[in-house]
């Protein structure tokens, strides 16, 4: 009977590799609400995530890794992902990525590690049932890595930016932001963020 050390991965094909996918997934997100001064409220966010293996050989799953930055709206060539807001960034731009064997183009994303600081100091405009309007400052800072042994909690991303939020019973939440990335010239600087129905 073989064991796995027998095995010699290097020889799978992707149909062999992915028959069956194992991993564990973990996830942390506390935040802080408190009213400082009148209607100001300061809303403070920690966030982690990893996706985690149960054999080095097999390495991280293909699947439900982490696309960390721009808005955290889904796209169309992003199944089986989680998509990972933030602000001042394009879409997925801090996800590393990784060469693949098993991929078409020879390169996938591999974010399996990522965090993600928020500090958002928000301001009512129009408390009314029939709509609710707030707007807001933030400073907002992540990284996302392709694998725990790289970690490194303080090597983020900065950002800072306004935006506002309208609340309609009818809709649901819509917003938009605008962001200025600090930290990568390339895919940073300054970029409006539109969100609907889901929270930063």
């Amino acid at each position: 009977m073989n064991s796995y050390t027998d095995i010699n991965y290097d020889t799978w094909t992707a149909a062999d590799r992915y028959k069956w996918i194992e991993y564990h997934k973990w996830k942390l997100n506390a935040a802080f609400y408190n009213q400082i001064v009148g209607n100001f409220v300061l809303m403070a966010r920690a966030q982690f995530g990893y996706l985690g293996y149960y054999n080095r050989n097999w390495g991280y799953s293909p699947f439900e890794g982490f696309l960390v930055g721009g808005d955290g709206m889904s796209g169309y060539y992003n199944y089986g992902s989680e998509m990972i807001a933030l602000r001042g960034y394009e879409n997925y731009s801090l996800t590393p990525m990784t060469n693949s064997k098993y991929n078409s183009n020879g390169y996938s994303y591999a974010g399996n590690v990522y965090d993600k600081l928020t500090l958002e100091l928000r301001f009512p405009v129009v408390l009314q049932p029939q709509s609710t309007i707030f707007i807001l400052g933030f400073l907002e800072g992540g990284n996302c890595w392709a694998d725990i042994r790289d970690f490194n909690p303080l090597q983020i991303k900065r950002s800072a930016g306004v935006g506002v939020r309208v609340f309609l019973p009818m809709i649901g939440l819509l917003g938009v932001d605008w962001g200025y990335g600090f930290d990568d010239k390339n895919y940073g600087g300054s970029q409006f963020h539109f969100m609907i129905g889901q929270q930063f």
